[in-house]
């Protein structure tokens, strides 16, 4: 495959093309045509009065524009911010400040702009953003479609920012539940639609939410009680999908319960091994398909006792996930959804 014409998208005069540029930020050059049609937010150049070809400050610009719409900026509100930028830009020559290599810089003596306005994310149950990203979002939050566009656009750094202000502003069980399931389950649901496409997209956004994930559960268990008998947490053999559990440990960890997770596919003899060391208050077990779902071992974890000689005692089990039956029998517990899992093991947040 030769790659060398894809190189360098921008000639040395013509500039990039409209589909060269719809992929590079991850929109569909529909989009961008309406954006110029709607917003004025267009190229500076148009060869034979008609073929549209963008130089280096309309990338800039636009950018700018998606940058804003995945914050949750109305599409013309983010084109005005971003068309009055480009102006400063202009008026600016951009200087590198001291220390700061790379840095776009101010003349001597200026202030910095104020930054453009951005509107707080909508609250359960409001309307959701209609502005497209090619993902099945259906009415979804407003901050889902933003992380999708982000996401699509393989921008890490938005991604990251996006996840972080979900949990700052919803708290992490709400914007787990709320904001990355449904984009997670959208993405999941184009790459399965679209062939190979969309594996990458995919990829980033699960390592940027296991990533805020685990990032949390470190910071909480730094203050977790000692002494306290912590939730296991493990994946059933041959079972790789941990974010669910991640979640879990997570928001457990900041409750203050302490969690101790064992990770994906975990063999059955270490499970065991680990339940008599730790002698946990609960284990839970994820399942995502039918083919890992293993009851008689759930079973048998549930009837594993510990404890010292004379005051030995087991665990409840949990059994979490899609592969499990919705009744397994007595003895085990069955949560559906993550607030069900929490009052299962720690009674309803106060």
């Amino acid at each position: 495959m030769d790659v060398s014409a894809q190189a360098a998208p921008y000639g040395a005069d013509a500039g990039v093309t409209t589909g060269s540029l719809a992929r590079k930020l991850g929109v569909s050059p529909t989009t961008l045509r309406s954006w110029d049609r709607r917003y004025g937010i267009g190229p500076a150049l148009r060869t034979d009065g008609r073929h549209r070809r963008w130089t280096p400050e309309d990338v800039a610009m636009l950018q700018e524009m998606c940058r804003l719409t995945a914050a949750g900026l109305p599409p013309a509100e983010a084109a005005r911010a971003a068309k009055e930028r480009a102006r400063g830009r202009a008026r600016s020559p951009a200087l590198t400040l001291p220390g700061l290599p790379g840095l776009p810089g101010l003349p001597a003596g200026s202030q910095a702009p104020p930054a453009p306005p951005v509107r707080p994310a909508l609250p359960p149950g409001a309307p959701a953003s209609r502005s497209g990203t090619g993902l099945p979002l259906g009415d979804a939050w407003q901050e889902c479609r933003g992380l999708a566009r982000a996401a699509v656009r393989l921008d890490a750094a938005a991604v990251q920012d996006l996840l972080t202000t979900a949990v700052q502003a919803h708290g992490l069980a709400t914007a787990w539940t709320e904001v990355m399931v449904p984009t997670l389950r959208a993405v999941g649901r184009k790459w399965e639609s679209s062939g190979d496409r969309y594996v990458e997209v995919e990829h980033l956004l699960t390592w940027h939410v296991s990533a805020t994930l685990r990032h949390l559960y470190v910071s909480a268990a730094r203050t977790a009680s000692p002494g306290v008998p912590p939730v296991l947490l493990a994946c059933l053999p041959g079972e790789p999908h941990t974010l669910p559990l991640e979640a879990l440990g997570a928001v457990l960890t900041e409750r203050g319960a302490p969690a101790l997770m064992l990770g994906g596919a975990v063999p059955a003899e270490a499970l065991i091994a680990a339940v008599r060391r730790v002698g946990p208050s609960a284990v839970v077990l994820w399942s995502q398909s039918r083919s890992t779902a293993n009851l008689p071992l759930a079973r048998h974890v549930a009837g594993t006792r510990w404890g010292v000689r004379g005051a030995r005692t087991h665990s409840r089990v949990l059994l979490a996930g899609p592969g499990w039956d919705t009744d397994p029998g007595p003895g085990l517990l069955r949560p559906g959804l993550l607030d069900e899992a929490l009052r299962m093991l720690v009674g309803p947040e106060r």
